[in-house]
């Protein structure tokens, strides 16, 4: 008798903890009934402020919901585990945000491109200096492990300039889409690299992306019970299912803005990054004000890395099933701000530590970045 008020009352705390999942489930359900009445306005710019935020405000819940049940299961399995479920998570879903704004309207073939490089923007410039001003602000300088940052930036900086840079230089008979032989080797390139990578982060060299600081203090090596994981796993799933839909859903209003009113092409590539980036800017952020800058490392670098390194295959495969060309090389300022950033990126790791100085240069540089979408 005794465990059943324990198990009702835990119960009735699971649902008020996990109520956004029932707004999630009635949203999509609402859109799947009445899509054609919800989007058949979209020329009223009140409800189209509604909508688009509607939407906006419904999916980005979600994903930061699956950063949250993703944050329960890198304290149980212990990094970098846990924030490889993390970066895979997130990138799942720019995947399908990015394939549905592809799919569903006009061919915007910088798309791909432009999300890409607002990611790399948001995360490396804005989501580490705000991480790095912010650690910074109570402790002269934060430490983390040097050789973990060489690790993503040795496999970031040529897969940036494999996918964003020499497109720019090497054209296809197409112009600026690649044709299917490179296509298919950056693919088999980034693919390749990216599995290197996880073979030595979750193999031999784990050790390079924990804080070497505690690399001899003594550790649990407890396995977590299987009852304690299971139900962040598949809550993490469960809010991944409306994300798949609401984000299709999402890309007819971003379409009208693009396509009607004539916005900038780079509009649907920073609405995307946005949605992206965010959950995992919270959890870089706060990591770093608990003085675990090292997780803090592995969120950003991992994003950047998993973005890049599987996000533009997936891209090339669909380009190819659905007939939608892909341009995917930088130019003018855009091809300057990627180049200065990894350059940056690179000094500011160099050294295994951090302080307010590098944090204010890369909030400096995500302003540039901001002010030059509104200058092309």
């Amino acid at each position: 008798m005794s465990d059943r008020p324990v198990s009702r009352t835990g119960a009735a705390a699971l649902m008020r903890e996990e109520r956004f999942l029932g707004v999630s489930l009635a949203t999509s359900w609402i859109f799947l009934a009445f899509q054609e009445q919800l989007f058949s306005r979209l020329s009223d710019p009140f409800w189209f402020t509604v909508l688009f935020g509607w939407l906006f405000a419904v999916v980005l819940g979600s994903a930061l919901s699956v950063v949250r049940h993703a944050d329960h299961l890198a304290e149980r399995i212990k990094e970098p585990f846990g924030t490889l479920i993390l970066t895979l998570a997130i990138t799942s879903i720019e995947v399908m945000a990015i394939s549905a704004v592809m799919i569903h309207g006009e061919n915007n073939p910088t798309l791909a491109r432009d999300t890409l490089f607002a990611v790399v923007m948001i995360i490396l410039n804005g989501m580490v200096g705000l991480s790095l001003l912010l650690g910074a602000w109570r402790r002269p300088e934060q430490q983390h492990n040097m050789q973990g940052a060489n690790a993503y930036l040795g496999v970031i900086v040529p897969l940036a300039t494999l996918s964003l840079v020499m497109p720019t230089f090497l054209p296809g008979p197409d112009g600026q889409h690649p044709s299917a032989p490179r296509q298919l080797i950056l693919g088999i390139i980034s693919v390749g690299l990216y599995a290197t990578f996880l073979f030595l982060q979750a193999g031999r060299h784990q050790d390079y992306f924990t804080d070497g600081s505690n690399r001899h203090e003594p550790r649990d090596e407890a396995t977590p019970h299987a009852a304690a994981v299971w139900p962040h796993a598949l809550l993490l799933f469960a809010y991944m299912g409306p994300v798949v839909f609401l984000v299709e859903q999402l890309a007819r209003p971003i379409d009208y803005i693009i396509e009607t009113l004539h916005a900038p092409t780079a509009f649907g590539g920073v609405v995307m990054a946005v949605l992206v980036a965010t959950p995992e800017a919270i959890s870089a952020v706060r990591a770093s004000i608990a003085n675990n800058l090292q997780r803090s490392v592995n969120i950003f670098l991992g994003s950047v890395l998993s973005t890049i390194g599987l996000t533009v295959p997936a891209m090339l495969v669909i380009s190819r099933l659905y007939g939608h060309p892909v341009t995917l090389g930088l130019e003018h300022g855009d091809l300057v701000m990627l180049v200065l950033t990894l350059a940056v990126s690179i000094i500011t790791f160099a050294s295994g530590r951090t302080h307010l100085m590098q944090g204010a240069v890369h909030l400096v540089l995500f302003l540039a970045y901001v002010l030059l979408i509104f200058q092309q």
